[in-house]
């Protein structure tokens, strides 16, 4: 069953963690669009590996038409943050139980939009005490499924067990 995923995106994306997992995502047959502040803005990773091109504008979209949310990290989390359609967009898919799949500094998205409670996660060691203070119970650990929707990783060496669970969550 192929699935829609939205991909919340800014400038300064951690690269491989949009590009791999995106990769992934289209080659298991899934949709991926890439939601930014405009459409057709060209965004550059951190490392200036990579360039992406908005499909969609966080103004034109709904989060009812997508099946799952992919947050890349990077300095991008912080950034969409700031901007409360991007913040509740967000916390549409937690509030709905769709899923979610956050890396590295990811999951700032996810504090932001106040979703944490409870929940069981990980991200960026600098980011621990964040999720912590979110009411997160946080684990070092390469990959962190929770509630059968929330996938969240640390850091790029993490993401083919970032891959592989999120591919797992999309076929349940």
């Amino acid at each position: 069953m192929m699935a829609k995923i939205a991909t919340v995106l800014a400038n300064m994306f951690e690269d491989v963690e949009y590009t791999d997992p995106a990769k992934a995502f289209r080659e298991a047959g899934h949709e991926v669009t890439v939601i930014g502040s405009e459409k057709g803005a060209t965004l550059e990773g951190k490392q200036k590996e990579a360039q992406v091109t908005t499909n969609a504008a966080i103004s034109e979209v709904s989060p009812e038409d997508y099946d799952a949310l992919f947050i890349p990290g990077g300095f991008s989390p912080d950034i969409l943050r700031g901007d409360d359609q991007f913040v509740q967009f967000t916390k549409h898919f937690a509030d709905e139980g769709k899923p979610v799949f956050a890396i590295c500094h990811g999951p700032q998205l996810l504090i932001s939009a106040e979703v944490l409670n409870g929940r069981h996660i990980t991200g960026y060691k600098s980011i621990h005490v964040d999720l912590k203070n979110a009411g997160a119970t946080v684990k070092d650990e390469e990959v962190v499924v929770c509630g059968g929707n929330l996938v969240t990783s640390r850091q790029p060496e993490d993401i083919p067990a970032f891959i592989r669970e999120s591919l797992k969550t999309l076929q349940q």
